[in-house]
């Protein structure tokens, strides 16, 4: 396969074991240290969303700006999704420590400055610094796990990243409630200070990583067409069906101008020395294929993320201050089957039956619970979503490890980078579209049911758990089954829509995985060929 010609040099030494696209050799100890500091990147970009929504009444009734309440979200979502493959090529340009140590710098700075703010307006302005960082980090820790541990070896350390994962999804709301209650929800942004100290001091002691120098220039036009058209993706998602109709002249309108962007985008890519993407990469089959299944994993997780503790407090009726415990069957799923899947990629060198099986897992997970009802345990849905978290531990290391593997070395950073963007706007449009069925069958349920309230009233299809003690025990039942067959529009789609990642899984193809000292082992370059 051909790759985008580069002006950059490559960012290994020329006599790295394996051939120019592997590499070098690091110690275990090295690499245990680096990990520490890349680990404690991760956490920090993981559960600052968590944290702060956890926190975020309390915030609203001090700054006095319930009306901008989303925009603290969407701030920081919208800055991380458009930056995230402006720092993966940034650091194929210019180096992977500097940009990654920026990052983080960057994110800090956002996180001091929100714990000041005054007012939301300010608020929100450095939510977006915030997000700016915090998109570096997370391309910053698979970019730089790809150049420090060849994609034989990675798996051996990606579990601890899955368990990072589930640390954070079940720790962020508990610790903000802790934070918020004990001390002041402004060190629910302080916390990240000392956190971002110790893995500033451990990337710039330890990390050793060749200098690049680069006589390449940004493809500033591209990342600008880019950043509009994620920008604007990712406003439909926030805004459809909630701030403005599917069909208003505002969607509509936002989704013409992704278009057009996009569409621009693609046509200067093809016509630079160093795009931002390399369209080139899509015609490698692999590529391609983890970039959609990557797309429907962050699709499927981020919709079961937010409709299952609705269904666990509402009708199982799970307290809401837990409501992050509620999902740990399912992080301890995807925790336990990401660590034996790295195990046995490491040992085998094989991982194309890996997606096929987590992806055939994921439907079969989201066709479960599809079935929860009123009278389904919590034991029961508990199982459930094992099965949905086991799914997703095959996939969510196993698509980043095939999309570096797929890449040479010096495009590390732009694979890392794709990987996390598909992931992230499919979680922005799994939202989106499952909440618009979820809210349209809970609506359609409850109709018939006298006293229900479209406008958000006693038994309207927006009701809080704090309000349910309030009901009759009738429209209390019918709710509940409102609810009920909500979950199962959002996961009987949810299933489908995992059929095409198995299509997917099933086009990908067993090309050797570069390094761990195999005897007979292919070269980097024939790797990437016969990936095409």
């Amino acid at each position: 396969m051909t790759q985008p010609k580069s002006e950059a040099a490559p960012e290994q030494p020329a006599a790295a074991p394996g051939g120019p696209g592997e590499p070098e050799p690091r110690s275990p100890r090295e690499i245990r240290l680096v990990m520490i500091g890349l680990v404690i990147a991760m956490l920090l970009a993981m559960l600052d969303n968590l944290i702060v929504g956890t926190a975020m009444p309390t915030i609203v009734g001090e700054l006095h700006g319930s009306e901008h309440m989303s925009w603290v979200v969407t701030a920081y979502t919208l800055a991380t999704a458009a930056s995230t493959p402006i720092w993966g090529k940034v650091g194929d340009l210019y180096g992977r420590k500097g940009s990654f140590l920026t990052s983080i710098a960057i994110f800090l700075l956002g996180s001091a400055l929100s714990g000041l703010s005054q007012s939301m307006t300010e608020l929100i302005a450095f939510r977006a610094v915030q997000g700016l960082g915090a998109g570096g980090l997370m391309v910053g820790v698979m970019s730089i796990m790809g150049a420090l541990v060849a994609p034989r070896d990675r798996g051996k350390y990606q579990g601890m990243f899955a368990a990072v994962m589930a640390l954070a999804t079940v720790g962020g709301p508990l610790i903000g409630g802790f934070i918020t209650d004990h001390l002041s929800w402004r060190w629910t942004f302080y916390v990240n200070l000392p956190l971002g100290a110790v893995a500033l001091a451990f990337i710039v002691i330890v990390l050793k990583l060749p200098k690049v120098r680069s006589n390449a220039k940004i493809d500033y036009f591209g990342a600008v067409l880019l950043t509009v058209g994620i920008t604007s993706m990712v406003l439909i998602t926030t805004w459809g069906g909630h701030e403005y109709a599917w069909g208003s002249k505002q969607i509509l309108g936002l989704a013409a101008l992704s278009a057009a962007s996009l569409i621009g985008f693609c046509y200067v890519e093809q016509r630079v020395d160093e795009p931002v993407i390399p369209l080139g990469l899509f015609k490698n089959r692999n590529f391609t294929m983890v970039s959609v299944i990557g797309f429907i994993v962050g699709f499927s997780m981020f919709g079961a993320v937010t409709f299952l503790p609705t269904y666990q407090q509402i009708v199982q009726g799970a307290s809401a201050t837990n409501s992050g415990l509620l999902l740990m069957p399912m992080m301890f799923g995807m925790l336990v089957i990401s660590l034996v899947v790295g195990q046995a990629v490491s040992k085998t060198g094989k991982y194309r039956i890996y997606p096929i099986i987590g992806t055939a897992v994921m439907a079969g997970g989201s066709l479960l619970l599809s079935t929860l009802g009123t009278e389904t345990s919590r034991f029961t849905s508990a199982c459930y979503m094992v099965v949905l978290g086991a799914g997703m531990g095959f996939l969510m290391q196993i698509t980043m490890l095939v999309a570096q593997n797929s890449v040479e070395l010096k495009d590390m950073g732009v694979a890392s980078s794709s990987a996390t963007l598909f992931r992230t706007i499919g979680g922005s449009f799994g939202v989106a579209l499952f909440g618009s069925l979820f809210t349209n069958r809970v609506t359609e349920s409850m109709k018939a049911v006298p006293g229900f309230n479209a406008g958000g009233g006693e038994g309207s299809a927006q009701m809080s758990p704090a309000k349910l003690k309030e009901l009759p025990a009738p429209l209390l039942n019918a709710y509940q089954h409102g609810i009920s067959n909500g979950m199962h529009t959002v996961f009987l789609w949810g299933a489908v829509i995992s059929l095409v990642a198995v299509a997917a899984a099933l086009f990908l193809r067993e090309i050797p995985l570069r390094g761990g000292g195999q005897p007979g082992q292919a070269k980097p370059e024939q790797h990437l060929e016969a990936a095409v």
